[in-house]
């Protein structure tokens, strides 16, 4: 058998890994899998093993109060090394752009493990943004032995880097996660989620609002609430939906501009299946996440991308999402516009799969079955 271990540590990468691991399990004789996770994020983390029903091999659990990038990858590499030592895996799999990404395969690397990375060859062009992620997955593809780009420009990004062999085209397990996710939740009490969100006032538009960014934190994170704060006591006919991350750069401004603003509401972070059922409700959606930047598209949901640059410039091209960055008059404008421009909505509200068609774990189960000689 192939024996495979997959690193993670953030809820963005266990989305993502899940649909893959779930096929690894599937088939049982031709691969030995084994789960580890760093538990760089370890709430969100915990919510989306649970909704995919996925249990850890090795937890390192190392997040702790006001953890830094140094302390991610010291405490990563130390409780990596035994592991890898121990179990010896044919491949290692890391998704995406996050330090605990980045560090197994670094791990990997010193360990002389094979690299696998999913999501392989996305880039900004500017180091600083977004922030560490950048130079993570600029590192993480000169370590990696294998390249599955979700996109031609991932790829080509690749290619630009001197980086041609072993790179495959195969769209983002992300897609398939979401249309897992929206299959399991119909399986369930639907009336649950709708139940969950009573708060809300099912009349209006809801606008879903994600930020995060390292980049942002500070005047521009202010900014962004300013401009929420208008809209909101502009439109009388609209809800914002803000589920708050963790992190208190965040927290500390959004509390202070947006506490008591009327049809604005603040909530904790969701659960996978209660952020996806949200986001299929949406009317506009301004994030400055990039997994949503694929998501949204996918379910027709107009983005504005709170960023000036991104990596995922298939939506910008295609129309489905625009920049704004966190200047508030953009941000302001460009809301305004979709709330009362039908046709300027019906533009960007298209249901289009940039990023994948669902079957993107497949493609890559079946192409390391063939690295490995293995019948696919």
């Amino acid at each position: 058998m192939i024996k495979i271990i997959t690193i993670f540590g953030t809820r963005p990468e266990a989305i993502k890994l899940a649909p893959l691991i779930k096929e690894f399990q599937n088939f049982p004789n031709d691969f030995e899998l084994k789960i580890c996770v760093t538990g760089q994020n370890r709430e969100l983390l915990d919510q989306v093993l649970d909704f995919f029903n996925l249990k850890p091999d090795f937890d390192l659990n190392i997040m702790k109060t006001n953890q830094t990038l140094f302390d991610i990858c010291i405490e990563g590499l130390r409780g990596l090394d035994g592991i890898l030592e121990n179990y010896n895996p044919d491949l290692i799999v890391v998704q995406g752009d996050t330090t605990t990404a980045f560090i197994g395969a670094l791990a990997g690397f010193y360990k002389k493990i094979k690299i696998a990375h999913l999501e392989a060859g996305l880039r900004s062009g500017n180091k600083l943004s977004p922030y560490p992620e950048e130079i993570n997955r600029v590192f993480i593809s000169h370590l990696a032995d294998s390249h599955f780009a979700p996109t031609q420009n991932a790829a080509q990004n690749l290619m630009t880097e001197n980086i041609r062999k072993n790179v495959w085209i195969v769209g983002n397990t992300g897609i398939d996660a979401l249309f897992l996710g929206l299959k399991l939740m119909k399986q369930q009490n639907v009336e649950k989620y709708r139940d969950f969100f009573s708060f809300l006032d099912f009349s209006k538009k809801f606008i879903m609002v994600t930020g995060h960014r390292r980049e942002s934190f500070g005047k521009p994170f202010e900014n962004i609430c300013y401009a929420l704060k208008q809209i909101a006591e502009r439109f009388e006919d609209v809800e914002i939906i803000y589920p708050e991350h963790l992190n208190p750069n965040v927290r500390k401004p959004v509390n202070e501009i947006l506490k008591d603003i009327e049809r604005v509401h603040l909530i904790e972070p969701l659960a996978y299946p209660y952020f996806i059922w949200l986001l299929e409700k949406s009317y506009v959606v301004l994030t400055d996440s990039g997994g949503i930047q694929e998501e949204a598209p996918s379910l027709g949901k107009p983005v504005l991308v709170m960023r000036d640059v991104t990596e995922r410039m298939e939506g910008i091209k295609a129309g489905t999402a625009k920049f704004v960055g966190t200047d508030q008059t953009k941000i302001l404008n460009a809301v305004s516009a979709l709330l009362t421009s039908k046709k300027q909505y019906e533009k960007m509200a298209r249901r289009i799969n940039l990023y994948g068609d669902g079957t993107t774990s497949k493609r890559i189960r079946d192409i390391i079955l063939k690295q490995y000689n293995k019948p696919v």
